[in-house]
């Protein structure tokens, strides 16, 4: 009964609504009734609609940009960190099955990077202090080494006396020492505040880095899309992981190549040039033309005869090219193929936003939004078929 007082209930108020709208209907003019029954037009964008949308694009994008470049003080630390944390995700993921917990895990990985990085600074400290009391003599024997090739560029209008006299004589450098000392403890803070932030944000990325990517994950509400998330998630971990750990092994003997070639060609701290040239590799491109460039001055600054001293620039630049088109290629295979051109303007974008440690994310981040794009708008890529 009560059910069908209900149904009555609302039949006789559609009943009701029926009626008011016909007698509306029945008294409407006829430029209301024309204004219904006339067609509805689709507005149409002209060329400053666009122009308007692209122009509040393009204000975003600049904000956006200059919001990341003013906090680079907290953004590269932490971005740093996230990077190392997923290239040590695969290492974390092992200890994990051999039992460790988590946060033990965090805190092992986090250790031994702190602790690697306490002792190449340490190992580099007594080649530094020494490069740097021998710097105005080093300085000095360079330009008197160079000058006899300088003074044949003739528009660069350089003589002897440039270097007696003005704002690049040795008089002035030692007077400005001041300020380059001031520059660098005005920097060695926030140095220290970037540092205390990496190895934070390291070490709770690491123990939260499971939980975090549930998070993500079920942030997504249809099931196609938690698989892709998961997909992306999965294989960006393991380019990283497999990149760096082959890159690292690779550019390590090179470095010990480097020094090998620096003791053998009479180079000033071999040591320190193996360093330079694996940390310099890791920079496609524009590091190892650096890298070549600074070998070949302080190889004809050493040495008396031109030919000489282009030895250690020319056999290190072989054994780069040797590794990067034959050993790196066989080892990584065509799965992290990039493009050149896409890696040289991400290098110089970096550079130019986060300077020397943006150079270094260039290539990590290219990567990752490499593979991005492969696991997500590559259609002929045969995806795994999950159990529902």
């Amino acid at each position: 009964m009560g059910i069908a007082n209900g149904i009555r209930k609302q039949a006789s108020k559609i009943a009701i609504g029926e009626r008011r709208v016909s007698s509306w209907a029945k008294n409407m003019t006829d430029a209301e009734e024309a204004i219904i029954q006339a067609p509805v037009r689709r507005l149409e964008k002209d060329g400053l609609d666009i122009s308007m949308a692209w122009a509040i694009i393009g204000i975003f994008v600049i904000l956006a940009l200059s919001a990341v470049y003013m906090m680079s003080l907290v953004l590269i630390p932490l971005t740093l960190a996230i990077v190392v944390g997923m290239i040590l995700g695969m290492l974390a993921e092992k200890l994990t099955k051999l039992g460790v917990p988590r946060i033990t895990n965090a805190v092992i990985l986090s250790s031994a990077v702190a602790l690697i990085i306490f002792l190449v600074a340490n190992s580099l400290a007594g080649p530094l202090t020494t490069l740097a009391k021998e710097g105005p003599d080093f300085a000095e024997k360079t330009a008197n080494r160079l000058m006899p090739y300088l003074e044949r560029i003739k528009w660069l209008h350089i003589t002897p006396e440039t270097f007696q006299s003005g704002p690049m004589s040795a008089e002035k450098l030692l007077e400005n020492t001041g300020n380059v000392l001031h520059l660098v403890t005005a920097n060695l803070t926030p140095a220290l505040v970037q540092a205390l932030i990496f190895f934070a944000a390291l070490l709770l990325f690491l123990m939260g880095r499971v939980s975090l990517r549930k998070s993500i994950i079920m942030v997504f509400r249809e099931r196609s899309q938690r698989l892709a998330a998961i997909r992306v998630i999965s294989s960006v971990e393991q380019v990283l992981g497999f990149y760096f750990a082959t890159a690292s092994v690779i550019y390590a003997c090179l470095g010990v190549v480097m020094t090998i070639i620096a003791y053998a060609g009479g180079l000033p701290s071999p040591v320190l040039w193996g360093f330079f040239a694996f940390l310099s590799s890791f920079i496609p491109y524009l590091g190892i033309t650096m890298m070549t460039l600074a070998i070949a001055i302080a190889g004809i600054i050493t040495h008396d005869a031109l030919f000489v001293g282009l030895i250690p620039a020319a056999a290190f630049f072989t054994v780069h090219l040797l590794m990067e088109n034959l050993i790196f290629p066989a080892v990584m295979g065509r799965r992290l193929e990039i493009n050149a051109f896409v890696v040289f303007l991400a290098i110089l974008f970096w550079t130019w936003m986060w300077g020397a440690v943006g150079a270094m994310l260039a290539l990590p981040l290219s990567l990752i939004v490499m593979t991005i794009i492969d696991e997500l708008f590559i259609e002929e890529k045969q995806q795994p078929q999950l159990p529902k």
